[in-house]
């Protein structure tokens, strides 16, 4: 379904201003409504199995609005259809602060403190990703892990990976071409 809805060959200029061959448009996948199930159900599984594996517990998942909002959602919805107690909640991080109201740059489910997954849909060059980090770190959450859903293997990893944070793609560029 990603393969058929969301990748676009052609000339394209990504988010990080490099030109590419391939672009790769999550939300044509993951804002359908089969999509986002399939997205859920593979993110929620692939999420479980890495935070078992570091035996530690997350509260909350989400990344920079507005690639990972429908993954980070999808991924809540399935963890509380396998298991209605579950706790986890979501979160969206704002590019810039909210300019009325509490001036939040962090919405939704999430304190300082928490253990969180950094949820994107496509990383390239893994600024919007870091971005995202920052501000979860400044606001005192824990990063455990980077969930994203295709990883165009540019070197966005590698620099996310330079931080200390460890990435686990669901797909590769690898996968979809």
């Amino acid at each position: 379904m990603l393969v058929k809805q969301s990748v676009c060959r052609g000339t394209f200029t990504l988010a990080s201003g490099a030109t590419s061959d391939l672009y790769v448009d999550c939300r044509q996948t993951t804002m359908d409504p089969r999509g986002a199930i399939l997205v859920g159900r593979v993110g929620w599984a692939v999420m479980k199995r890495a935070a078992a594996e570091r035996n530690v517990v997350i509260h909350s998942v989400g990344g920079l609005t507005m690639g990972a909002d429908p993954i980070a959602l999808s991924i809540g919805i399935a963890a509380h259809m396998e298991d209605p107690q579950s706790a986890l909640g979501m979160f969206t991080v704002r590019k810039a602060p909210k300019a009325h109201g509490r001036s939040k740059l962090i919405e939704g489910v999430f304190k300082e403190g928490d253990s969180v997954v950094v949820i994107d849909d496509v990383i390239t060059t893994g600024g919007s990703t870091l971005q995202a980090i920052d501000a979860i770190e400044t606001a005192g959450g824990c990063v455990s892990f980077v969930l994203v859903l295709v990883d165009r293997q540019e070197g966005g990893r590698e620099n996310i990976e330079a931080r200390g944070h460890q990435v686990i793609p669901i797909f590769t560029r690898e996968d979809l071409v």
